[in-house]
């Protein structure tokens, strides 16, 4: 954000004044922000408000925004519109219109190149928002794809042993195993399927944490053959206008501040969320909510994170979401995660960057 407010202002700001960045540390807790958004409202009395990292953090926020008629944004609020339907929310997550099944999609689509194909499915997910409606999805596209779900649970998010739980759909003789997990319970998930060498055809399904540079480097070779999800890598597919310049100013900045120093989770899809923000801005030429509502309804973007538009509660018209697995992934290195070496996309065609290996044991 630093960086967009340093770049907007160095271009004159918007409408002919600086931007200041206004922010709070919500703690990664969602009791602390309805308080934090009223704040920033009421108080600081800021022109514009985008939204938090994260469902659980976005959710909380709406009630508060609703109320006063805001546009908002949320950085990766999974489906958070489909309770409220506000008009005036915009989800920068690409999973699209039907984003509970978006998600998982491309899981269940590389499962179709398995031979003999696969007839049966295990459920598992932290029971929690994000979860849960992953889960649905996965449910929904299961069925469609002709698996009959063996296993279908969810496990509190104070877990610790992950090794019962993949014992227990080991005993089912599930050909997929499909997990909706948080940062911590991913790593204990994959630690614990690698433990009990889980006989599984394919595993993996939407496991936030496998996105960001720490876990990857954490779980090295413990990844291969891992299908999971991402929302943007170095691949030529992915080049948008902007995007590595981007990305080289992020990670000059960040080399001694102890946060991702790759960027690939965040600064595109951030920074996007900010210019669609700015563009709608210029282009009413007001701070008006309706009128910016109104703009960003009714117009495309051209953004770091691709070309964006918008559906009638603020989901993306197109869906951008890349189904992955882990391959060749030697030792604990950095480097390799640079390119998509080691994390390869594999769905959709449009911007694959090699073929999924499956079943995943032979995962080189």
């Amino acid at each position: 954000m630093k960086i967009w407010e340093a770049d907007v202002n160095a271009r004159g700001g918007l409408l002919g004044r600086p931007v200041k960045l206004v922010y709070y540390d919500d703690q990664s807790n969602p009791a602390n922000v309805p308080g934090i958004y009223t704040k920033l409202l009421d108080v600081d009395r800021v022109d514009l408000v985008v939204g938090p990292y994260a469902t659980n953090m976005v959710a909380p926020a709406m009630p508060v925004i609703i109320q006063r008629n805001k546009v908002f944004t949320g950085l990766y609020g999974f489906d958070v519109n489909s309770e409220f339907h506000y008009g005036r929310y915009f989800s920068f997550m690409p999973t699209g219109a039907d984003s509970r099944k978006a998600l998982s999609q491309g899981f269940f689509e590389v499962a179709k190149s398995i031979n003999p194909k696969p007839e049966t499915v295990a459920i598992v997910a932290a029971d929690a928002e994000f979860s849960r409606n992953a889960a649905d999805g996965a449910r929904a596209n299961a069925q469609a794809a002709g698996l009959k779900i063996v296993y279908d649970k969810t496990y509190p998010p104070s877990t610790l042993d992950f090794t019962t739980i993949l014992r227990a759909i080991q005993a089912t003789h599930a050909d997929i195993v499909y997990v909706a997990s948080y940062p911590i319970d991913t790593v204990g998930m994959v630690r614990a399927a690698k433990e009990i060498s889980l006989k599984a055809r394919q595993f993996g399904g939407s496991m936030v944490g496998l996105q960001t540079t720490s876990i990857k480097t954490q779980l090295g070779p413990l990844l291969n053959g891992v299908v999971g999800f991402d929302f943007w890598l170095p691949s030529p597919s992915m080049q948008f206008p902007g995007v590595l310049e981007l990305l080289k100013k992020y990670q000059e900045k960040v080399t001694s501040e102890g946060v991702d120093p790759l960027g690939y989770l965040m600064a595109p899809t951030t920074y996007a969320q900010m210019q669609v923000m700015a563009e709608a801005v210029e282009g009413t030429k007001s701070l008006d909510d309706a009128k910016l509502a109104d703009y960003i309804h009714h117009h495309e973007f051209s953004t770091v994170a691709g070309t964006i538009g918008f559906t009638e509660f603020g989901e993306w018209l197109q869906p951008r979401i890349l189904t992955v697995q882990f391959q060749h992934v030697q030792g604990n290195g950095l480097e390799q995660f640079k390119d998509t070496s080691a994390e390869v996309i594999v769905w959709p065609d449009s911007y694959r960057s090699g073929s999924a290996v499956l079943p995943w044991g032979d995962t080189p």
